[in-house]
């Protein structure tokens, strides 16, 4: 853990990674806060957790061995560009509205946004082209996501990664993935009664949509439904459906090349903010 940096919003010192209950803008986790070691620990706490309980349990997750020691190694050797600010260094849980009727899903946090400043998809140029085209849609209020004290709020919506620590070449394992998984099927239970409309980043996050919601008892389409941009599947549930859609993730590879452009991206989040608000 290195020596405290001021945090760049409020200026209170921080170490890295960041101890829970310190002050962090938006840190959920106490000292008291269980921390999971196992995957049997991750499943008996996602499975009886309220959505602050399952983020401040989330934030402080230690069941990836691999993982743990990857976000605290970057945590602490750091970026050049950001050298003088702490880390957070810990699991990235989801965030935004706790009853939202549109929930987007990635992939993983980045290992200099969200590992550095604790919110999923802030604080890199995936994040950048996201807030932008929310913001253009009005899924947020405003377009830029800097760190977790920016003002920043989500409209209607919450966002979640289906690995919650940041990987090593952005490649969660297997193991990983299934280690992880119950906090992200348990966060989908929890907001299953709101949520109207889910947004994959990526297949990883498309195929994390498909698992949560059929091991939540909802019924997902057979054949399997396939990802791609623009795609778009019915999950149907007991009383009422919910429609997935598909994006291209936008990370740099994507944004770069031209594979993924902001009009792309604006259709598929437009598509999902009218969805949300039809009646039936």
């Amino acid at each position: 853990m290195t020596g405290p940096l001021p945090h760049p919003a409020t200026g209170q010192p921080f170490a890295s990674p960041v101890p829970p209950g310190t002050g962090w803008p938006g840190d959920q986790a106490s000292v008291s806060t269980p921390v999971a070691r196992t995957p049997a620990a991750v499943r008996r706490l996602a499975a009886r957790a309220t959505i602050a309980e399952l983020d401040a349990e989330v934030s402080v997750c230690r069941a990836c061995p691999r993982l743990f020691r990857w976000r605290e190694d970057v945590a602490r050797d750091k970026r050049a560009a950001y050298l003088d600010q702490p880390y957070w260094g810990r699991p990235a849980p989801g965030w935004g509205s706790d009853t939202p009727s549109v929930l987007i899903v990635g992939l993983a946090p980045a290992a200099h946004g969200a590992n550095r400043t604790g919110r999923v998809f802030t604080g890199d140029r995936s994040g950048d082209w996201l807030f932008a085209s929310l913001h253009r849609v009005g899924l947020a209020t405003r377009p830029t996501s800097v760190h977790a004290a920016d003002g920043l709020e989500l409209v209607d919506t919450r966002m979640v990664a289906a690995v919650r620590c940041a990987p090593p070449q952005n490649k969660p394992t297997t193991a990983e993935r299934d280690t992880c998984a119950p906090w992200i099927d348990a966060e989908i239970a929890l907001l299953a009664d709101s949520v109207r409309v889910a947004v994959a980043l990526g297949s990883f996050g498309w195929d994390a949509v498909l698992r949560s919601f059929r091991a939540g008892g909802w019924a997902v389409p057979r054949p399997r439904p396939r990802f791609g941009h623009g795609a778009s599947a019915v999950i149907a549930g007991p009383r009422r459906d919910v429609l997935l859609l598909g994006s291209y993730h936008p990370s740099q590879q994507n944004t770069f090349t031209g594979k993924l452009t902001e009009e792309m991206l604006d259709d598929v989040l437009g598509r999902a903010a009218r969805a949300a608000t039809m009646p039936g």
